[in-house]
C-alpha cells in the first residue's frame, strides 16, 4: 500500500471512531433519561405511570424496529436539516443517535430494574425521597450492568457506523464499500475489515476491565 492509501486509512480511522464515540455520548443524553423515565413509570417503579410508560414503550420499540440502514435513509431529509448535509462523520451521527437512544433506553430500564428492591425498600425507610433514590440508589448500584451496556452499545453503534459507508457516511465503511467494493480492491476490503475487527476487540476489552472494576461482588 502506498502512502496515500495509510493516510486514507488513518482518516477512515479517526472518522470511525468520531461517528461511534460521538454517537454514544450523544445516545446517552437521550437514552439514560428515557431508560430512567421507563424505569420509574413502569409496574413495580418508584411512581407508576402506565400512560407515560406505554408511550415511551411504543416509541422505543417502533424506533427499534427499523433496520438502521433504512432509518438512515429515511432520515436524510431531517439529517441534512440539522447538519446542512446528508453524507459525512457528522451527517451520520444524527440517524445513529436516534438509532442508539432507544437501545440505550432499554438497556438502562433493564439495568435499574436488576437493583435489589430490598435496597430500594431500606432507602425509603430512611426517608430518601425518589431523586435521591435515583441518583444515590439505583444509578449507583447498577452502575457495573450500566458499563457493560454502555460497552455493548458502543461496539453496536460501531458496526452500525460502518454499515453507513454504503451511503456515504464516511469513515472505515466508506472506505471499504468504495475501495473493496466498487473498485474490487480487496486488499484494502480485508485491511478496513481487519482495522474494525481491532477498534471492537479494544471497547470490549476496555469495557469489561472497567465493568469488571466498578463490580463490587468481585472485591
Amino acid at each position: 500500500m502506498n502512502e496515500q492509501v495509510i493516510k486514507m486509512l488513518w482518516k477512515g480511522i479517526g472518522d470511525t471512531l468520531y461517528m461511534t464515540l460521538g454517537s454514544v455520548l450523544l445516545g446517552y443524553v437521550v437514552g439514560l433519561p428515557l431508560g430512567i423515565l421507563l424505569c420509574v413509570t413502569g409496574k413495580k417503579g418508584l411512581k407508576p405511570n402506565a400512560a407515560v410508560y406505554h408511550i415511551l414503550d411504543f416509541i422505543c420499540n417502533i424506533i427499534r424496529s427499523v433496520p438502521f440502514l433504512i432509518l438512515l435513509i429515511l432520515l436524510i431529509p431531517f439529517t441534512r436539516w440539522v447538519v446542512g448535509q446528508s453524507y459525512g462523520s457528522t451527517a451520520t451521527i444524527v440517524p445513529l443517535v436516534i438509532c442508539a437512544a432507544p437501545y440505550i433506553a432499554r438497556v438502562v430500564e433493564s439495568s435499574l430494574n436488576e437493583v435489589d428492591a430490598g435496597v430500594i425498600e431500606a432507602a425509603k425507610a430512611m426517608g430518601a425521597n425518589n431523586i435521591q433514590i435515583i441518583t444515590k440508589v439505583l444509578l449507583v448500584e447498577a452502575k457495573t450492568s450500566l458499563m457493560t451496556g454502555f460497552t455493548i452499545t458502543t461496539g453496536l453503534l460501531l458496526g452500525y457506523s460502518a454499515m453507513s459507508g454504503t451511503v456515504g457516511g464516511g469513515g472505515l465503511g466508506d472506505i471499504a464499500v468504495r475501495y473493496g467494493y466498487y473498485r474490487w480492491q480487496t486488499d484494502i476490503m480485508l485491511v478496513t475489515v481487519l482495522l474494525l475487527i481491532i477498534i471492537f476487540q479494544i471497547i470490549q476489552n476496555v469495557g469489561t476491565k472497567v465493568s469488571a472494576h466498578f463490580d463490587h461482588r468481585k472485591r
